[in-house]
C-alpha cells in the first residue's frame, strides 16, 4: 500500500465490496504490468535499428564495390594505378616471405577494391554509410537540422524574395530537384549532363518545368508502347486479365 493509486484502489475496495470483479481485475493488472521505463523500451528500439541501419548500408557499399570490382573499365584503371604506385609488386615476395597464389590474388583484389573505394564517389542507396545517418543520431541532431534549416530559410526569404536577387546554380539545381520531388542523394546521383540539361532549359521556372514533364511522360508511353514486354502484358490483360471467368467445352 505503499504507492497512491494502490491505496486508493484499496479504499475504494472497502467502500464498494460488492465490486469483485472489478477488484480482482485491478489487482491483477498492477501485478502483472510491466515494470520496464517506457524511455528505456525506447530508447533500445531506436539503438537496434540504428545498428540494423548502419551494417545493412555496410552490405549495400560493399556489394557495390564488389560489382565495380568485376567491371572492366573499372578493373583496368584500378589495376593500371595500382602498378604506377608499385603496389601489386609488393605482393609477388619471394623467399621465405613467398606466399601461394591464392593469397596472392585475394590481396590483389583487396587493393583493387580499395583503390575503387578511393577513386570513385558512389552515391545514392548505394553510398559509403555515414554514422550520422542513422537514426539516433538523426533524432539526437534533430534541433540542430531544424535551427539550421530555420536559417537557411530566412536567407533564402530575405535574398530571393525581398532582396529579388537572381538565382545561382545551386539555387537553381535546388528548385529543380523540389520540382521533381527527388531526395538529395538521388538527385545527386544524377549524371552532370543531366543537370546541365536541367540549367539549359531552365526547368527552375516552373512552365519550363511543365512542359519538360509532360515530354518525359509522352516519352515513357512511347517506350512503353514499343517495348515487348509491356505489349505482351496489355494482350495477357485484354486477353485474360486477373479474375477472369472462361467456360471450356469438354
Amino acid at each position: 500500500l505503499q504507492d497512491e493509486e494502490t491505496r486508493k484502489d484499496y479504499d475504494y475496495m472497502l467502500d464498494h465490496p460488492e465490486e469483485y470483479y472489478r477488484h480482482y481485475y485491478h489487482y491483477y493488472s498492477r501485478r502483472l504490468a510491466p515494470k520496464v521505463d517506457v524511455t528505456i523500451v525506447i530508447l533500445v528500439t531506436v539503438c537496434a535499428i540504428s545498428v540494423f541501419q548502419f551494417f545493412s548500408w555496410w552490405s549495400s557499399y560493399n556489394e557495390a564495390i564488389n560489382y565495380l570490382a568485376s567491371v572492366p573499365k573499372y578493373r583496368i584503371q584500378a589495376t593500371e594505378i595500382a602498378r604506377q604506385q608499385g603496389l601489386l609488386n609488393k605482393t609477388k615476395e619471394k623467399g621465405k616471405n613467398r606466399r601461394s597464389k591464392e593469397e596472392i590474388r585475394e590481396e590483389e583484389e583487396e587493393i583493387i577494391k580499395d583503390i575503387i573505394k578511393n577513386k570513385i564517389d558512389i552515391k545514392g542507396g548505394y553510398q559509403k554509410p555515414k554514422i550520422y545517418d542513422i537514426l539516433l543520431f538523426q533524432i539526437l541532431l534533430a534541433p540542430f537540422y531544424w535551427c539550421k534549416y530555420i536559417v537557411w530559410y530566412c536567407w533564402w526569404i530575405y535574398c530571393f524574395t525581398i532582396k529579388g536577387q537572381e538565382y545561382g546554380v545551386e539555387e537553381k539545381l535546388y528548385i529543380i530537384r523540389r520540382y521533381m520531388k527527388m531526395s538529395q542523394s538521388q538527385f545527386d546521383s544524377l549524371e552532370d549532363h543531366q543537370k546541365e540539361t536541367f540549367l539549359e532549359r531552365q526547368l527552375w521556372v516552373r512552365e519550363n518545368y511543365e512542359i519538360y514533364k509532360r515530354e518525359q511522360e509522352e516519352e515513357l508511353k512511347k517506350k512503353m508502347a514499343m517495348d515487348p514486354r509491356w505489349k505482351r502484358y496489355r494482350r495477357w490483360m485484354k486477353n485474360e486479365g486477373p479474375g477472369r471467368l472462361t467456360f471450356i467445352d469438354d
